[in-house]
């Protein structure tokens, strides 16, 4: 977790720097842009991203996975919450 939140706290780093060269009078809408891709960087790897990237199934596609759409099944074994996190993270501060 200590890992995730240093990943994550990368994006506050990129937000100050983007704040930092910009006039004052675009500061807000810089750091809401920034809310906002946080935002839409988990909601995408919630819905998709997981499943596309570790989602191996029976007869595996070489493009992408098909299993845990919407975090399903995640309740059964509760380590994968804190890799969910972790690469959720990374998408969030990558996109």
């Amino acid at each position: 977790l200590l890992s995730m939140m240093l990943v994550f706290f990368m994006h506050a780093g990129f937000s100050l720097l983007e704040a930092g060269t910009v006039r004052f009078k675009n500061t807000q809408n810089i750091l809401t842009k920034n809310l906002f891709v946080v935002c839409a960087g988990f909601l995408c790897w919630y819905v998709f991203g997981y499943a596309f990237a570790f989602g191996a199934v029976e007869d595996p596609n070489k493009f992408s996975g098909g299993f845990g759409f919407f975090m399903n099944e995640f309740w059964a074994d509760k380590s994968k919450f804190r890799f969910w996190l972790f690469q959720g993270a990374f998408c969030a501060t990558g996109a």
